[in-house]
């Protein structure tokens, strides 16, 4: 049963974009800054690159990137100041096996999202921002393994919350890091079959990488 097999394709993505979709419909604080689009970053020889938000991840060899399949508009990049520019973005989404492969493992995953932290009035923390993640896992069927906590991830600090659920004989372990800057929220999720794969998928995130990528040829 591969948990991101095509029938739980957009799951993923919602879990990792928290309550982005109904955060949309809500309505928004009265005075929020102007954020621009964030930067979509770009993957060059296997390391995704966001100068942006400072930080790098390592892709695992062999992984398959779905990110401009899973974004609902990848063919165009919204500017600073077009109402796109307040979305929620997908800036990354990679996977140890084609999601629409049926296997008999957990397909493992990396799922990094921003979105704008308007969409949630009142949120000042990244750990306020698992109120209403962990009440969207929970309606999913994952339960909570560790409540929010500080994480860091060289000098950064972010905020960190675990969740399981079981699929049959095997089990889904989540891991969510969240990092608020220039007016986002920034998800770090990811996904294994246990929790010694989740910490070795979490190794792969370094921050500090300031200098832009190599541009495509």
């Amino acid at each position: 049963m591969d948990i991101v097999a095509r029938a739980g394709f957009r799951l993923l993505v919602v879990l990792a974009l928290g309550c982005a979709l109904q955060a949309q419909s809500t309505s928004k604080a009265p005075s929020q800054p102007a954020t621009s689009a964030p930067d979509r970053g770009a993957i060059v020889d296997g390391v995704y690159h966001n100068p942006a938000y400072g930080f790098t991840y390592k892709i695992h060899f062999g992984w398959v990137d779905r990110t401009r399949e899973m974004s609902e508009e990848p063919s165009e990049e919204p500017s600073a100041d077009s109402p796109d520019s307040k979305k929620s973005i997908l800036l990354l989404a990679v996977f140890e096996h084609p999601p629409e492969a049926i296997g008999d493992t957990v397909n493992s995953a990396v799922v990094v999202a921003a979105e704008p932290a308007s969409s949630y009035p009142g949120l000042h923390s990244a750990e306020q921002y698992f109120g209403p993640l962990t009440g969207l896992t929970k309606s999913k069927g994952l339960t909570v393994v560790n409540e929010p906590y500080e994480f860091r991830v060289g000098a950064t600090q972010l905020v960190r919350g675990d969740f399981s659920k079981a699929l049959g004989n095997l089990s889904m372990h989540q891991s969510t890091l969240v990092l608020l800057e220039k007016g986002y929220v920034v998800s770090f999720t990811f996904i294994g079959g246990d929790e010694d794969e989740v910490a070795e998928l979490v190794e792969g995130l370094s921050f500090g990488q300031k200098q832009a990528p190599p541009p495509h040829k």
